[in-house]
């Protein structure tokens, strides 16, 4: 099962980390990062990168994609909403966490389909023609969209389910001990107190306003 896993200058590495580590381990898999040049691509912080061994062209009909999102306003790079465009008739499943189903929506691959994206974002979301779902993972078939950030091991579990089954989903979770306990109750705008939402929402925005 070949599962490319994309990336572009800014990316947000938790992203596309959490799914590797999940599908990287499953039997089978043949999990790489891919990127329109191969080599070094920097993360939105700027102070890591990661290596894509393959450039977009190399990579013409993946079983698999997952695109991640990002902070800072590269969420539909040309690069790769056009290689999205060239390999989605071609995936068994098209994936994305946070703002990553940003890009599938510029590349045509969520008109008036059900989706989710960073809650912050959610109006660009649907200006590019999805129909957002206030949902940690929203499955609908060959496209499997997570919320923000760390709900990206959550779309990974779920598609290895889809996979492999449930029996190998629970050992890739047990294998990650994947056991989220966290010490605040503050992981959706619905949970969070309204003052914390108004100030993580001021400072994604800031991110993604031009300089």
């Amino acid at each position: 099962m070949q599962i490319a896993l994309a990336l572009y200058p800014r990316f947000t590495l938790l992203d596309i980390i959490g799914p590797f580590q999940v599908l990287a381990d499953v039997p089978g898999n043949d999990a790489f990062f891919v990127a329109e040049e191969a080599g070094l691509v920097e993360d939105h912080t700027g102070h890591t990168s990661l290596m894509a061994s393959r450039s977009f062209a190399d990579v013409a009909s993946p079983d698999v994609v997952v695109v991640p999102g990002t902070l800072g306003g590269n969420e539909h790079d040309e690069a790769i909403v056009a290689w999205l465009r060239r390999v989605h008739p071609h995936t068994q499943w098209t994936t994305s966490v946070c703002t990553g189903s940003i890009a599938l929506a510029a590349a045509g691959i969520l008109d008036g389909l059900d989706a989710t994206t960073h809650w912050a974002r959610r109006d660009h979301l649907e200006e590019h023609g999805a129909r957002y779902c206030e949902q940690r993972v929203v499955d609908r078939g060959k496209v499997i969209t997570a919320a923000g950030v760390s709900s990206g091991i959550d779309m990974a579990l779920t598609l290895v389910a889809r996979m492999y089954g449930p029996d190998m989903a629970e050992m890739a979770q047990l294998g990650v001990e994947y056991d989220p306990q966290p010490p605040f109750d503050a992981g959706a705008p619905s949970k969070a107190r309204p003052e914390i939402v108004e100030l993580v929402k001021a400072t994604i925005d800031a991110a993604f306003t031009p300089a």
